[in-house]
């Protein structure tokens, strides 16, 4: 259609005036250059048409996704309400729960203090007390050393100690022997001579030393004694008791004696007497005189027999043994 238009008005150009050769080449030139616009125009037009047509298509897709878009964003509009409620409830938790959480913990950091200051007081008690039991120990190992050096030295004074006894036993057998010795001839006499818890007994019966109710010493007696003294001088290192013992028949004699009692007290002094004046090396220092009466009998006053045995005066020689309690307890 344009190219007819073009052909009329170039007609019309070319048939209602005169012109040139030259012209009309020009003319022609520039109807092949509009031929050319043209079919390049009608080209970009097809090209437009389709490019439109495309649009179109893209348009109508892009109004479908914007609906699709446009419903998906109400849903996440309505899923991001729904997450705001539950944050809100969540956040309205979590304040609710800091809050106990915050008031808990205010309670238990009191608590905490108390138990902090009282922690401190234990350890406190607690390092005292140890102090007080590492003093305890050294002291008890201190003492355990004092212990075992004590036990060392009373093991060896047991020794020495025992040695010692072994050799005061030996003593006073030997004593015992001599004594006996000494006194020979007087066992039928009512004499016997015995060792007994450490010492030596030398009891006479009433009927060898004096006469019923007397003090004074008989001959039989008095020989007895003064064997006896001259063995005691031998032995410097004795203690020797005297001791007067009665039966329980009321005395009835002389009224410088009252009774028994005063009576063995008599005769045992009579007895220490001779002994230091027959004996004159006897230290009088380590002899003593004593007086039982009835009241340490040998046997039972039922019999005449054992009566004649309470009425008796025994000499119990000890030895000196000091020097063994030195052993046994030692000086400090």
């Amino acid at each position: 259609m344009l190219r007819g238009v073009v052909l009329t008005v170039f007609s019309i150009i070319l048939f209602s005036s005169c012109v040139s050769m030259r012209e009309y080449e020009s003319l022609q030139s520039q109807y092949s250059q509009a031929m050319k616009g043209w079919n390049l125009s009608k080209q970009e037009l097809q090209e437009l048409r389709e490019e439109n047509a495309e649009l179109v298509r893209q348009g109508q897709a892009m109004t479908v996704a914007m609906s699709d878009m446009t419903a998906a964003r109400r849903e996440c509009e309505a899923t991001v309400a729904s997450i705001n409620r539950s944050y809100a409830a969540l956040q309205l938790r979590y304040d609710t729960t800091v809050e106990n959480y915050m008031q808990q913990l205010t309670g238990k950091s009191r608590d905490l203090s108390k138990v902090n200051k009282l922690l401190e007081q234990r350890t406190r008690e607690l390092n005292e007390k140890e102090k007080a039991f590492q003093a305890r120990e050294q002291k008890l190992l201190s003492q355990q050393r004092d212990l075992e050096t004590r036990q060392r030295e009373l093991e060896q004074n047991t020794h020495t100690t025992a040695q010692a006894l072994q050799a005061k036993e030996k003593e006073l057998e030997e004593l015992r022997s001599a004594v006996t010795k000494a006194l020979v001839g007087f066992a039928d006499k009512g004499l016997q001579v015995e060792v007994k818890n450490g010492r030596v007994y030398v009891s006479m019966e009433d009927n060898l030393l004096f006469a019923p109710g007397s003090w004074t010493v008989s001959s039989k007696g008095t020989e007895a004694i003064k064997r006896l003294a001259k063995e005691l001088e031998v032995h410097t290192d004795l203690n020797i008791i005297v001791e007067g013992h009665t039966d329980n028949d009321t005395y009835r004699g002389s009224a410088a004696v009252k009774d028994n009692w005063d009576l063995s007290v008599m005769r045992a002094t009579a007895i220490v007497k001779m002994l230091l004046k027959e004996g004159p090396a006897i230290n009088p220092a380590r002899v003593e005189a004593a007086g039982h009466g009835e009241y340490a009998p040998k046997k039972p006053n039922t019999s005449a027999a054992n009566k004649a045995a309470n009425r008796r005066t025994e000499i119990i020689l000890t030895p000196h043994l000091e020097d063994i309690m030195q052993m046994v307890v030692p000086q400090r």
